[in-house]
């Protein structure tokens, strides 16, 4: 076999390889579309589920899904930014920035639903907190820390030397450097990868099973008071996310509309997560042409 022969094969695997993932997630898309777009509209994703009749919602899924998700972005955002900031700025090689590359690595390979158990015998039990969107948001942050210490890292490291040579020539100190030249410049980055971190969490399912539960109170949205137990801004209620919501109603089938929520419920998942990793990279490139003028 010639060489020209082994490229022609080599690239037609490729194509190959590709397609078949391409297809794979079409046919998925497709798939969950056609049975459940047909399903949404206002007052499926305002109203609260049914248990006697026929029109339901999810509605305060729906609510708890984003409550969580910025609850969680607000203990994983700083302490990643940090983390990632030390790891690349300030960290020298040795034993301590080895075992903090080894800890990330293993938190990484983690399971969510071993997250979970282990949110449940700390952030449940040990804080008394019980099932909470609290102590759901502790355990997302542990699965996404490690991917937005990454992120930020990486974003960081990317931002060219001269940049920072440029910065120590006019008499920055470090940290001036690092807060008015490095993150500027890193900030496409790390803004897209928050955006996919975010992604992360709205359809993350198992570890939420243990931590957050799988029951929600009647939820009074006219009541901002954080520390009443129907308040949908107290973050220390149950609360059944989205994700939750759809493996619970199969599994369960305490309703009597299951396939048109479950569809319905499916699909707004998707649309979300799309619309999270779209706008990312969409929102990465703007800020980016801003920031070189190209």
């Amino acid at each position: 076999m010639n060489a020209r022969l082994a490229d022609k094969l080599a690239t037609l695997m490729f194509w190959v390889g590709a397609g078949i993932v391409l297809f794979i997630l079409f046919f998925l898309l497709i798939y969950i579309f056609l049975h459940g777009l047909n399903t949404i509209n206002w007052h499926f994703l305002t109203s609260p589920p049914q248990t006697i009749r026929v029109g339901g919602g999810i509605g305060p899924q729906f609510f708890n899904s984003f409550y969580l998700l910025i609850l969680t972005m607000l203990i994983t955002a700083p302490v990643g930014l940090l983390a990632g900031i030390y790891l690349a700025e300030y960290a020298r090689q040795g034993r301590t920035i080895e075992a903090i590359r080894l800890s990330i690595e293993t938190l990484t390979s983690l399971p969510s639903i071993v997250v979970g158990l282990f949110g449940l015998l700390v952030f449940v039990n040990m804080t008394g907190w019980g099932y909470s969107l609290m102590s759901g948001a502790l355990a997302l942050s542990v699965i996404n820390l490690p991917l937005m210490v990454r992120i930020s890292e990486e974003a960081i490291r990317s931002v060219p030397s001269e940049s920072r040579e440029a910065s120590f020539s006019l008499g920055a100190t470090r940290w001036q450097t690092v807060w008015r030249v490095v993150l500027p410049s890193a900030l496409p980055g790390l803004i897209t990868g928050g955006i996919i971190a975010a992604g992360r969490v709205f359809g993350e399912a198992a570890a939420l099973l243990y931590t957050a539960g799988m029951s929600s109170p009647n939820l009074n949205f006219s009541n901002w008071n954080i520390t009443d137990p129907t308040s949908p801004l107290n973050p220390f209620r149950p609360a059944e996310t989205l994700a939750v919501h759809i493996w619970k109603i199969n599994s369960e089938g305490l309703i009597p509309d299951i396939r048109r929520v479950a569809d319905g419920a499916a699909a707004v998942l998707v649309l979300v997560v799309l619309t999270f990793n779209i706008s990312a990279r969409w929102l990465g490139r703007y800020i980016y042409r801003r920031l070189t003028a190209t």
